[in-house]
């Protein structure tokens, strides 16, 4: 059975962020047609979100351990992960506009974007054996 190391949770993390940021720059710039405003929000996102995602993943690796591959659990994964990160960005993104509806916008579209995403980066991730070790 395979067995996950930090690292391996730490390189996930990066590669995520840099997927996840670069859709909610998309999204932030859709929304508030601000190219400032847009990067503000996805460059915060990288400090939280990094933090968020270290511990969103520790969690379900000690809550799941080997059966975290599953397409299931990826699957639930998502979308716990994507509650978290959207209310992140929802209040990152009202913050900045100085409007909590745009805040809402954001994160509502990338609620949906992301949980496709992210899906997409945790099967790429299952096939990768950085960071596993085989007992």
């Amino acid at each position: 059975m395979p067995k996950d190391k930090r690292y391996r949770s730490f390189l996930k993390g990066i590669s995520w962020r840099i997927v996840g940021t670069l859709d909610t720059i998309v999204i932030s710039y859709f929304y508030t047609s601000d190219p400032l405003s847009a990067l503000k929000i996805g460059m915060t996102e990288v400090l939280t979100k990094i933090v968020l995602y270290y511990v969103h993943e520790r969690i379900y690796f000690k809550t799941f351990g080997e059966k975290v591959a599953q397409r299931k659990i990826s699957l639930l994964k998502g979308f716990t992960w994507r509650i978290i990160g959207s209310i992140d960005t929802i209040l990152i993104a009202w913050i900045y506009t100085g409007n909590p509806m745009t805040g809402l916008k954001i994160g509502a579209t990338e609620f949906l974007t992301k949980v496709i995403l992210y899906y997409l980066h945790e099967r790429v991730w299952n096939r990768i054996k950085i960071g596993t070790i085989e007992e």
